[in-house]
């Protein structure tokens, strides 16, 4: 995990989560697109873990493209949230909206 708990100027806050396994995710997402990112820790979550946030920052060249697959990537989870709420739904014989 590429973690920094130091502010970085050259590089721009792109996702905020406060689940480790969320920003690791999106920084997997960011990296496997050829964007360099980086897992910037505050100082809670280094005393506490699981406390405070983590967040995701590129340089400010990738900045737009990084927030694009994000989008796209939330998009998707929302999607396939809902595809299993109504396929759980259909299973118990009720339609969305009953």
């Amino acid at each position: 995990m590429a973690a920094k708990s130091q502010n970085d100027g050259s590089l721009v806050d792109v996702f905020v989560t406060q689940q480790e396994s969320e920003a690791m995710v999106v920084h997997g997402l960011l990296e496997s697109a050829g964007i360099d990112s980086a897992v910037i820790s505050g100082e809670a979550q280094d005393v506490l873990a699981g406390v405070g946030s983590l967040v995701i920052r590129v340089t400010p060249e990738h900045a737009e493209e990084a927030r694009g697959l994000i989008e796209e990537y939330k998009n998707a989870s929302g999607s396939e949230d809902e595809d299993v709420e109504d396929e759980e739904l259909s299973a118990e014989g009720t339609q969305p909206g009953d």
